[in-house]
């Protein structure tokens, strides 16, 4: 990879940018100060801006808790949308959230740019889970808990895979619901067939990683590669 290349992906300058870089003498590759950009970098090469050495990350991983109003998109022509968020932190990557959540919905989106590790986690074949906590308009029944266990049917006849509910408040007005499969609308459509309403929506986690408690509303982070490995533990 040219050196210029490099910089713009590890250090997330424009090339432009990366040029000035070079030109000022702030670069070193293995310890000498290199400032031509298309110098062919290997794999056993050091690269340092200003002394600090650059770490080549092939894709990003990030972890947002979404607020209400936001859309699950990389454009949008008149909402915010969830890439909006992360401002201009990733200039060089092609940022989009890998699975969406609904414009009044909240939680955990996962973005990235891998675009492979996305089709993995959403393919229905993975059963790779998303937990929500739920309000409710009428209290959870038995007759919910059963149908949800066997799977819903839809009104228009779509038939859902087995997913969990129980209930997180004693009046049955807070649940908390496991699926591992992703369908439009699909938890407001499975109480629909029950005659309840959904007041409220929360992604608490995808797989086995949970969303972050620290994280306000807007607020995102990278995800390690130990958290990246959880998401398909579950």
């Amino acid at each position: 990879m040219r050196l210029d290349k490099y910089l713009a992906e590890t250090a997330q300058c424009t090339r432009s940018e990366a040029k000035t870089l070079l030109q000022k003498g702030r670069v070193t590759v293995n310890g000498a100060v290199c400032k031509k950009g298309d110098t062919q970098l290997k794999d056993s090469d050091t690269v340092a801006v200003d002394g600090q050495p650059l770490a080549y990350q092939q894709f990003v991983y990030l972890m947002l808790n979404k607020p209400e109003g936001v859309v699950s998109a990389s454009t949008d022509k008149r909402d915010t949308t969830v890439v909006d968020l992360i401002g201009d932190a990733y200039p060089r990557r092609e940022l989009f959230p890998a699975g969406r959540l609904d414009k009044t919905s909240t939680g955990f989106v996962l973005l990235t740019d891998d675009g492979g590790f996305a089709h993995d986690i959403l393919a229905p074949k993975r059963h790779v889970s998303k937990t929500y906590t739920v309000t409710l308009d009428t209290p959870l029944t038995e007759e919910m808990r059963q149908g949800f266990a066997e799977g819903v049917t839809l009104a228009d006849g779509t038939a859902l895979s087995p997913a969990e509910v129980s209930a997180l408040s004693e009046d049955g007005l807070v649940v908390r619901v496991v699926l591992k499969q992703g369908v439009y609308h699909q938890i407001k459509r499975m109480f629909g067939v029950y005659g309840a309403g959904v007041n409220g929506l929360h992604r608490d986690a995808i797989g086995g990683l949970e969303l972050d408690k620290t994280l306000s509303p807007g607020q995102w982070r990278e995800l390690t590669a130990a958290e990246v490995a959880e998401i398909t533990t579950k």
